[in-house]
């Protein structure tokens, strides 16, 4: 296999794209959308979100110390993409996307209530990366639509909700299951 060199950067796709919510009152209510997110620790729940110190979300999360990770889906695509491009300071994003902010219920901050799984995160610490700060936050509560659990099995399934997710400046909805934790071990039934 032949390889091409590249300088260093950020390769690491594809990511989840949410929309993170923050605000104490509905006049400072907002929504970014951010990629650079994910999971750092089991127990506690732990997670971090990234963002750049000169975005309108920045201060307000810093701030009230609390911000909501809404998981987004093929039906919030658009609403997603537009939160990332239009600024709060100009737009009431929530009103202007007909998203429904929900007070949480453990940080200073709206949920969506469109998403279908809603991430409350109460900030630890703030790590000065250098395009970006790194918000190292503990997850304190955790909304999930009841339309996704299984009443027989009561797992969740997300993937019934198509979730969306970026990869080099293009979203995509996930695809087709192949496989699952654990798989590639698993002994073969005999009969």
């Amino acid at each position: 296999m032949s390889k091409i060199t590249w300088k260093p950067g950020t390769m690491i796709y594809p990511l989840p794209a949410v929309m993170v919510s923050c605000g104490l009152s509905p006049e400072e209510f907002n929504i970014i959308t951010i990629s650079w997110t994910g999971t750092i620790c089991t127990d506690p729940p732990m997670c971090y979100i990234s963002v750049r110190p000169g975005r309108y979300s920045y201060d307000i999360i810093r701030r009230n110390g609390g911000y909501v990770i809404n998981l987004t889906t093929k039906e919030l695509a658009f609403a997603t993409d537009w939160c990332g491009v239009k600024t709060g300071s100009r737009h009431k994003k929530f009103e202007e996307m007909g998203l429904t902010p929900i007070m949480a219920s453990k940080v200073n901050a709206p949920y969506i209530d469109e998403s279908p799984v809603n991430i409350e995160c109460l900030v630890k610490d703030v790590i000065e990366l250098g395009s970006h700060h790194m918000f190292i936050s503990e997850v304190v509560a955790v909304q999930a639509d009841e339309r996704f659990f299984d009443a027989k099995t009561g797992q969740f399934s997300l993937n019934e909700a198509a979730p969306i997710c970026y990869s080099h400046g293009k979203y995509y909805e996930t695809g087709s299951l192949i496989g699952k934790f654990g798989f590639s071990v698993k002994k073969k039934k005999t009969r």
